[in-house]
Parts: structure tokens; sequence; C-alpha cells
């Protein structure tokens, strides 16, 4: 239960660090939410199974999704055609 509460923390606390304006565009405090949200990952699939860590992880990369843009760009490029 406190791997949830845990979950729930790191979820409000990425919001507010969405809304706070930022003049390096948020690149600080997504590090910090992905150091901080990938143990959190960890602990709430150990604790509560994988389908819960599932539904945590889609949830934490709905909040992180330009991170996740920018890395797939990263990796593959733009592959077109």
């Amino acid at each position: 239960m406190t791997a949830l509460a845990a979950a729930c923390l790191w979820a409000v606390a990425a919001n507010l660090l969405a809304v706070m304006p930022s003049r390096r565009r948020h690149v600080p405090q997504a590090m910090v939410l992905v150091a901080t949200g990938i143990p959190i990952l960890g602990w709430v699939t150990w604790a509560n199974g994988p389908w819960l860590g599932l539904l945590v992880l889609l949830g934490g990369m709905s909040v992180l999704r330009w991170p996740l843009f920018f890395l797939w760009r990263r990796l593959f490029g733009n592959r077109a055609g």
C-alpha cells in the first residue's frame, strides 16, 4: 500500500513541476522524475504485481511523454519511407 502511495505522490509532484515555469524547458525536472520514478515503479511492481506495475508505467509514460518522444527519436531517428 505504501508503494502505491509513493506512486501517487510522484504523480502529484510531476504535475506540480509541470505547471511551474522553467527557463530550461523542464529538462532538469524530467531527469529527477525519471530518476525517482524508476525505483518507485520497481517497488510497485514488486509489491503489487505486474498488472498494477504496468498501469503505473503507463501513467508515468503519459506524464513524461516528451522525454520518451525525444529518446525514441534519438534512438531510431527519422526513418521515413
